[in-house]
């Protein structure tokens, strides 16, 4: 019998649950599951090396599970000579080999590959079937139910619906501990002599290995080292991981999670949002799992609840105002930036510290956590005045975990604001004082966080009163920034030209 059904899954579709396969009849030869690994998608950013090593890798060892449960697998790897470099040649191609007459897709996460599988039943003369991702807990319909007709899109309203509707950390109708939301309590600076866990990073195997060696050999100059790679490439490895930070970092994670420290990348972070985000992991099994830690009395409530937010709550609402604002979201740019990205987002070549902090972090593990996103990378580019676009592009490329559903709600409308206020009610603007507050990053540096202005000021902090005296007419009137703005209105001209002619002065001398 030859092949009726091509079911096409994705590299961050890695679930056996998977809507595609939902149906699927393991030795049944009249299916098969098309897997390819596509030069345009390893290419249409400068993905970080590890980030394709991880997805990749990840990919290659789905596709043997599959295989080792009695699915018929067709799988194109990137080196293969008759690679076409695309999805739509590679469907095409499969759909040739195979005389298929129906294919079966999950949906994408983005608009960019959507519109191409949207596509495909015309250029295939085949029906195209493409089923509705099923590993989210709020569904398009259930998220645009709560969105339409509302003025403002505020995530803690969204979050206490998820919270009622699936009963995580409720006690009956109310809140465990009678509050929606602990982040007054997730905020407390690292102490100089607290001991950082060690994490389990998998060592990878001779699969990922030959992964690692195509990655090197095809993209010998892409952006990020390629070792010490300790990325999770299995379904197994993963909750190893997450069992990790469940035991030894999680009783922490509430009190530290917005603090920073020179040297120590993952600090007490979960790290599995790439799991997530390929669908190694679910997103209710670890809420469920952060949970039951806490009604088992081995992790604090602050702790807990500051994690389910950052799944049940940000995760499923960033990907919900994705696909409920369309593709044009993008495109808006509030604040005027326009300046391009500085190279040291690449070289990590400034004396800045925090900056090339976590740019060297970010190089060497296509990772950072999320305070290193908003309030330094994200910060020092809002300040700036540097394109969104830039910014997203950067974002996209150099993450492990960054897939454009998940980074343009983030970087758009959080780390630059150029949304005007949709996704963040104020611009997470700072000058060096959080910074100082939060890190240890200030001691070690060539410039004086305390000085405001001069040549060993910190520039983040003219570049904070720049930023407010060229937004003034837009923000002003926001309640959020009325007393920078009240500390704004007792400047004379004077004072005002010279920061804007110090700030101009730096942000010029980047070129």
């Amino acid at each position: 019998m030859g092949v009726t059904t091509v079911r096409l899954v994705l590299g961050d579709q890695l679930t056996r649950g998977l809507s595609s396969l939902a149906d699927l009849r393991p030795g049944d030869p009249a299916q098969v599951v098309l897997m390819v690994e596509v030069q345009e998608e390893a290419t249409y950013v400068p993905h970080h090396r590890q980030k394709l090593v991880f997805i990749l890798g990840a990919m290659r060892h789905f596709a043997e599970e599959l295989r080792a449960a009695g699915v018929r697998v067709d799988y194109v790897r990137l080196d293969d000579p008759a690679n076409t470099g695309t999805f739509t040649g590679e469907v095409a191609r499969a759909v040739a080999r195979h005389k298929a007459t129906r294919l079966i897709v999950t949906e994408a996460g983005e608009w960019r590959v959507r519109r191409l599988i949207e596509s495909w039943e015309a250029s295939l003369g085949i029906p195209v079937e493409m089923r509705e991702d099923n590993r989210f807990i709020a569904s398009h319909a259930r998220f645009d139910r709560w969105a339409s007709g509302r003025k403002t899109y505020r995530m803690e309203f969204f979050y206490r619906e998820m919270r009622r509707e699936t009963g995580i950390l409720m006690d009956g109708a109310d809140p465990v501990g009678d509050q929606w939301n602990l982040d007054a309590e997730n905020r407390r600076a690292l102490p100089s002599r607290l001991p950082i866990p060690a994490r389990s990073r998998p060592a990878p195997d001779v699969m990922t290995r030959e992964v690692i060696d195509l990655v090197a050999e095809r993209f010998p100059h892409g952006f990020g080292d390629l070792e010490p790679f300790g990325w999770a490439v299995t379904r197994d490895e993963a909750l190893v991981v997450l069992d990790d930070f469940l035991m030894t970092c999680l009783p922490s994670f509430g009190d530290y999670q917005d603090a920073m420290r020179h040297g120590a990348p993952f600090l007490f972070h979960s790290t599995i949002s790439p799991y997530l985000n390929v669908g190694l992991l679910l997103p209710r099994e670890v809420c469920d799992a952060a949970e039951a830690e806490f009604r088992a009395g081995r992790a604090p409530l602050n702790a807990v609840e500051g994690f389910v937010r950052q799944v049940l709550g940000w995760r499923e609402y960033v990907r919900g105002m994705y696909w409920h604002l369309g593709p044009k979201y993008a495109a808006s740019n509030a604040l005027g930036a326009s300046r391009p990205l500085p190279d040291f987002y690449w070289t990590a070549q400034t004396p800045m510290r925090c900056l090339a902090d976590s740019v060297d972090q970010v190089r060497r593990h296509a990772y950072a956590h999320h305070i290193q996103r908003l309030m330094v990378t994200g910060n020092f580019a809002m300040l700036a005045g540097v394109r969104p676009a830039d910014v997203e592009a950067w974002y996209l490329a150099v993450f492990a975990d960054a897939f454009e559903w998940v980074e343009l709600p983030n970087t758009h409308g959080m780390a630059t604001w150029a949304d005007g206020g949709i996704i963040a009610s104020k611009p997470y603007a700072a000058s060096g004082a959080y910074i100082d507050r939060m890190s240890d990053y200030c001691g070690g540096c060539r410039y004086d966080v305390k000085a405001k202005s001069g040549p060993t000021a910190c520039p983040f902090n003219y570049l904070y009163w720049a930023f407010l005296i060229r937004n003034e007419e837009i923000l002003k009137g926001n309640p959020r920034m009325a007393m920078p703005y009240r500390t704004l209105g007792t400047w004379n001209s004077g004072r005002r030209a010279a920061v804007l002619a110090e700030a101009e002065t730096f942000l010029d001398g980047l070129a």
